[in-house]
């Protein structure tokens, strides 16, 4: 069993930064991958990030690739989201989500067990 929180959303202009944290319980949590999910009002939840147990792999959904990087500490339970130049379009909830690393389908949202509560991130133009 995997318990997630995330934090660090909040309200920032166009251009500016925040960071994303998702906190794990668990003594397995180094042996799962991490993805990051958004959800816009009206929209699907979407792929944003994933990340290889070990960290040594990384992918991004087109439309952030180069402003957003993502991270992970194993020795401290948790994972990281940097998003840097954000836009009004990336206004959303982001929920931080894991599963067994057994494929590099980080995008599947169907193959995460785990997921946070979400945090609000708003960007304002």
């Amino acid at each position: 069993q995997v318990q997630l929180v995330e934090s660090g959303g909040g309200l920032v202009q166009a251009g500016g930064s925040l960071r994303l944290s998702c906190a794990a319980s668990g003594r397995t949590f180094s042996s799962y991958a991490m993805g990051w999910f958004r959800q816009a009002p009206g929209k699907e939840r979407e792929f944003v990030a994933g990340i290889r147990w070990s960290g040594s792999r990384t992918v991004y959904v087109d439309s952030v690739k180069g402003r957003f990087t993502f991270s992970r500490d194993n020795a401290k339970n948790t994972v990281y989201l940097q998003m840097n130049s954000l836009k009004p379009e990336d206004t959303a909830v982001y929920y931080c989500a894991a599963r067994k690393d057994y494929s590099e389908t980080y995008y599947e949202r169907s193959e995460y067990d785990y997921w946070g509560q979400g945090t609000q991130v708003t960007v304002s133009s």
